[in-house]
């Protein structure tokens, strides 16, 4: 049985020096989450920089959108996450190289899976979501061609959550590093040399996916170990498709269930107009980079606990637990404070327009500020998942965020912007409380006895 399962990872079942360990894993896929995001960050910019402000809410209205097609597949990547960390601390090394395998056709099959879906509902459901009509017609044309871009985001993203498995989290940074340089010199030379619209930041954006995707290829092909790619053995495996699925569908589920909610929120933000939907966009922006930080710890949470679960180093498990959560409050925190005292030099990167300006001052400051507090709920989910339990995570977060966004959007409680975002600190605080709750709940009773 081989026990070689890769060539640039961490050692994550070695007790010592586990903070520091942490902060090596984070930190690259912390910059991976930002490079990434930057692909639509630069989008914003150019466009409300180079072209106007309507050009930027066809985009901003948009990322919703996005985030409801691909995040059931996205789910499916972090449940090859868990299923390989697993293997990798059970040393068997064919469990590896199966669900290596049957990672690679599910990024193929749902990448064009996610393409075809795109192009089919993207202005039905831009019209759903009252889209102003404005910009109704350039945010269709930007998700039509973002959707051709979707397979390279999802070999991206599995082959990230491949590398991550063993600890290598640096490999996927220079991709998607590769990537966002490619999308900031297309972007540019799309708008402001040939003169493009929408369409030229769009088309940049798929581009750069194929290019990081491309680059992530070609390290899995190379790989000495048990992670190696090889052509020939690309194929779904019934039993690693089976773990794949019971830890990664309900993960997915939750991810949709939750960009659904957010929806939601977005038709309740178009209805203000379409200098609202564009201040909210640019700062959603600095929402999604301070997530990654949250996001990034919640890797870490998934592959440590992962491998020392399968190794059965229970004491280890609740160690990291207790590590990523205290790191990731602290962290999320700074970024979210640092944000809101200097929003507005951060809302000038995006536009010039005083009244675009003052809607993004609004979300910031009574959004961002809170947003550490998701950490609670995160980190918990994490922890769960890595130890198998996939489903109640999601039922705790679609009902404690995503069935109460959903309402409170229904019901048209509120009356200005600021009132409708009201909704995201409360959901994450008793979110976060069920969450923990039942965290602690399951550890006591999988976690025993605990190894010294």
């Amino acid at each position: 049985m081989s026990t070689v399962v890769g060539q640039s990872g961490i050692d994550m079942l070695d007790p010592k020096g586990l903070t520091r360990k942490l902060i090596v894993f984070v930190l690259p896929v912390l910059a991976c989450g930002i490079v990434q995001q930057s692909f639509n960050a630069v989008d914003i910019a150019v466009v409300g920089k180079y072209v106007g402000p309507q050009a930027l809410a066809a985009v901003g209205a948009n990322g919703p959108v996005i985030g409801l097609i691909v995040n059931l597949f996205m789910g499916l990547s972090l449940g090859a996450n868990v299923v390989i960390a697993n293997f990798i601390g059970q040393r068997n090394g064919q469990g590896v190289q199966r669900a290596v395998a049957t990672s690679a056709a599910i990024a193929l099959i749902s990448g064009i899976g996610m393409t075809v879906i795109g192009l089919a509902i993207a202005k039905s459901i831009l019209g759903l979501l009252d889209t102003p009509e404005s910009v109704i017609d350039k945010a269709t044309e930007y998700l039509m061609i973002i959707s051709l871009g979707f397979p390279g985001m999802m070999v991206l993203n599995f082959g990230s959550a491949i590398l991550r498995s063993i600890g290598d989290t640096r490999r996927p940074f220079y991709c998607l590093v590769i990537g966002g340089i490619v999308n900031v010199a297309l972007n540019l030379v799309f708008v402001l040399l040939f003169g493009m619209n929408v369409e030229g930041v769009a088309i940049a954006t798929s581009i750069s996916n194929y290019v990081s995707a491309a680059c992530i290829v070609y390290i899995l092909i190379k790989e000495k170990g048990d992670i190696k790619l090889e052509y020939r053995r690309i194929r779904i495996w019934r039993s690693e498709l089976g773990k794949i699925i019971r830890i990664g569908l309900p993960a997915g589920v939750q991810g949709m269930v939750f960009a659904f909610s957010n929806v939601f929120i977005q038709s309740g933000i178009n209805s203000f107009g379409s200098d609202t939907v564009s201040g909210s966009a640019a700062a959603l922006t600095y929402e999604f980079y301070c997530y990654f930080v949250i996001v990034a710890f919640t890797q870490a949470t998934i592959a440590f606990i992962g491998q020392n679960y399968g190794a059965r180093q229970y004491f280890m498990c609740r160690r990291i637990f207790n590590r990523c959560m205290i790191l990731s409050l602290v962290t999320c925190g700074f970024f979210n404070l640092l944000i809101v005292v200097f929003h507005n030099q951060a809302i000038a990167i995006f536009t010039d327009d005083s009244t675009v300006a003052a809607h993004a001052a609004t979300r910031i400051c009574g959004v961002l500020v809170f947003q550490f507090i998701a950490c609670s709920y995160e980190i918990s989910g994490g922890a769960l998942r890595a130890l198998g339990y996939s489903v109640l995570p999601m039922i705790i977060t679609i009902l404690g965020t995503c069935v109460l966004r959903i309402a409170w959007c229904s019901m048209k409680l509120w009356n200005s912007f600021a009132e409708l975002l009201v909704i995201y600190p409360v959901t994450w605080i008793m979110t976060g409380i069920v969450m923990i709750i039942a965290y602690y709940i399951i550890s006591r009773k999988v976690l025993k006895p605990i190894a010294q």
